[in-house]
């Protein structure tokens, strides 16, 4: 089968590899339609290189059933389902309390066990859910996304009418925005230096954009706010930079989660981290998007906000591509070429022209 495999930190490489097979009778085998290319996916191509080398890379996908093993009832062949990648023990404490997000075993398909990027991918049948007819194959990729976002909102204490900001409007940010209005935010600041990605946030409801080269975030947010700040910020970017930012924009008592994931040493300044003390914030690490019952609400909410069209994701695709094409658009995306949001990769459709790369306005 085609697959897209991580050989070290750049080098990715499209190729023949074996296609899974049912080892377990809980196990699931799906003919992957749409993968979603991740900003960690593109962080680890760039830096950190994979965990086994040549490990078939991806994690984001959605697809339709191949096959079931024996003890498989509530899935059949040629389902339509969307994919939870998470796998953890399900034995320690933190998995016996359902905090499975927690557990120190987690681990995502792509990593040690074959992942997305590829033409079959084979998971436990309970991290397979079965789609609604409303959600197509490319919204259904993002649903893994989406439920990740909506795990960092589920731990503040957001209310309606509270005012929230968002650092970062790639697709993480982007879903945030959307998220912190259907929590109940009346008014949301959408920040980024991408202006490209500002007017995306714009589509998507958010009621201001700021961007960082006008000025300190944190005096532009106090100036809209009348020096108060917001309720809730969230931390979408994952830079060393925005990292230290975020703690400036609550306001008293107010509300940080941190999605992104900085791939680098975070120096935070004193005026920044006198912020928690003085202002006596609530600072959230929020990882991965699981819950109990597994996968969790999270996966419910965002299945139910996609497929109302609540949630909209489309905007967020600005690049469909073949699988085959994967080794030039990470080497693309890596190299810091504008443009891209949320790119799709298409397994099994090398050479046709309708999946030629397609950039969406």
């Amino acid at each position: 089968m085609e697959a897209l495999n991580l050989y070290g930190a750049g080098d990715i490489r499209f190729e023949q590899s074996p296609k899974p097979t049912i080892m377990n009778d809980n196990e699931v085998i799906v003919r992957v339609e749409t993968a979603g290319i991740c900003g960690s996916d593109l962080s680890r191509y760039k830096k950190l290189g994979p965990y086994i080398s040549g490990t078939t890379f991806g994690h984001e996908c959605s697809g339709t059933i191949e096959e079931v093993g024996s003890n498989v009832s509530h899935l059949k062949e040629g389902m339509r389902v969307a994919v939870c990648p998470a796998l953890p023990c399900g034995d320690c404490t933190q998995c016996r309390q359902g905090a499975f997000s927690r557990c120190p075993s987690l681990t995502v398909i792509g990593a040690v066990q074959p992942g997305a990027f590829a033409e079959y991918v084979k998971l436990p049948a309970e991290n397979v859910l079965p789609l609604p007819n409303e959600i197509d194959a490319d919204t259904a990729a993002f649903i893994e996304p989406a439920a990740v976002v909506a795990h960092g909102f589920y731990k503040t204490a957001i209310e309606p009418g509270a005012d929230v900001a968002i650092i970062g409007c790639g697709s993480i940010g982007l879903l945030a925005i959307q998220w912190a209005k259907l929590f109940g935010a009346r008014y949301v600041y959408a920040i980024d230096i991408d202006e490209q990605k500002l007017k995306v946030a714009k589509e998507l409801d958010a009621d201001q954009r700021v961007n960082p080269l006008d000025g300190p975030v944190h005096e532009q947010i106090h100036d809209f706010t009348a020096g108060e700040g917001v309720d809730v910020a969230i931390e979408a970017a994952g830079t060393p930079v925005t990292s230290a930012q975020a703690l400036a924009l609550p306001k008293k008592g107010g509300e940080v989660v941190f999605l992104g994931i900085p791939y680098e040493d975070v120096t935070i300044e004193r005026f920044y981290f006198e912020k928690i003390v003085r202002n006596e914030l609530r600072v959230h690490g929020s990882w991965n998007g699981l819950s109990a019952p597994f996968p969790g609400k999270e996966w419910k909410t965002a299945i139910h906000s996609l497929q109302t069209g609540a949630l909209q994701v489309k905007p967020l695709i600005t690049h469909r591509l073949p699988l085959s094409d994967g080794p030039f658009v990470f080497k693309e995306m890596a190299s810091g070429s504008p443009g891209y949001i949320k790119t799709l990769l298409y397994p099994g459709k090398t050479g046709q022209k309708e999946r030629a790369i397609t950039h969406l306005k």
